[in-house]
């Protein structure tokens, strides 16, 4: 009876208060899917660094004829100098820290430019005496970088030592920012959500005072008159939670796992399976905010 009596109370405060209580679930709704999309997003970097830190490599630039580094000064970069190089990479003291490493020419960086850039105009206004020859090596511990710039940087026909990781680095900045600025709008719509729930709880609180008053003449205990209004603040928020978790794991599977994965084959997209992980993530912060801030409410505005 005393769970009949909770339930029916429940359906009560929800059909007085019905356009509260959707206000409640889309803000509620459209919060915690700012704070998936930003869970998400940190998702993707951690994969996409461990996908792409593997692969990265390491380029020794060769001096060549438009050079202006200072270890440039004596022109483009000689057969010997190249000879000396490859030697330095064979030799054991540089062999353990890398796999293996190719000579690109400058006839071969060409035709992987004209690849790259097939649509850009920029492709026209270079040439291949432009671009360097150089030595792209795979290392076996990307963080051993600095191992390499710093034997190789110095050497005679060096122009420069480049990582690629530095790149990645800066394109994870990017990602990470727009991490942070989700989560921020997250946190903002998480507040406006927490005093919808607030007023919603007052609301229904003030329409039901006469009911409340007769429960504290008969007995009734303190759970019995404050749970319901807590678990319809808790409904709406699950609710919102729930819907949140459907959207981003249709953008996952859809989006993620559909058109861009078919526009960047070689860039890996975390699965709409690994989304999952976020949906309870989701639903207990929603449920947790709107039971803390229901009873929070009910503390202040209905006194048992």
């Amino acid at each position: 009876m005393r769970l009949l009596f909770i339930l029916g109370e429940i359906g009560s405060g929800l059909r007085r208060n019905l356009s509260m209580v959707i206000s409640v679930v889309l803000v509620t709704f459209v919060s915690l899917t700012f704070v998936g999309a930003a869970g998400m997003l940190q998702m993707q970097i951690n994969q996409m660094k461990g996908y792409w830190y593997d692969k990265v490599q390491v380029a020794v630039f060769l001096c060549n004829d438009g050079s202006t580094a200072v270890g440039c000064a004596s022109g483009p970069a000689t057969k010997e100098q190249q000879e000396n190089l490859q030697a330095m990479l064979e030799s054991p003291a540089v062999k353990q820290y890398i796999n293996d490493f190719q000579f690109e020419s400058q006839a071969e960086a060409y035709k992987h430019f004209k690849e790259q850039f097939s649509n850009s105009p920029i492709v026209d206004s270079v040439s291949e005496d432009q671009l360097p020859a150089s030595f792209r090596i795979n290392m076996k511990n990307p963080e051993k970088y600095q191992i390499i710039s710093e034997t190789f940087s110095s050497q005679p026909g060096v122009e420069t030592v480049s990582d690629q990781r530095q790149v990645l680095e800066r394109i994870f900045s990017w990602m990470n920012g727009a991490s942070v600025a989700a989560v921020g709008v997250a946190a903002v719509m998480i507040f406006c959500a927490v005093l919808l729930i607030t007023t919603t709880i007052r609301l229904s609180a003030f329409s039901r005072r006469r009911e409340t008053g007769i429960m504290r003449l008969v007995g009734a205990s303190k759970t019995v008159i404050q749970l319901p209004f807590i678990l319809e603040g808790v409904i709406a928020a699950v609710v919102g939670a729930v819907l949140a978790s459907v959207t981003l794991w249709l953008m996952a599977h859809f989006w993620l796992n559909g058109d861009l994965s078919r526009q960047f084959l070689n860039t890996p997209f975390i699965s709409s399976t690994q989304v999952l992980v976020i949906a309870p993530v989701l639903i207990a912060l929603g449920a947790g905010l709107a039971g803390i801030s229901s009873l929070l409410t009910l503390r202040r505005y209905l006194k048992v």
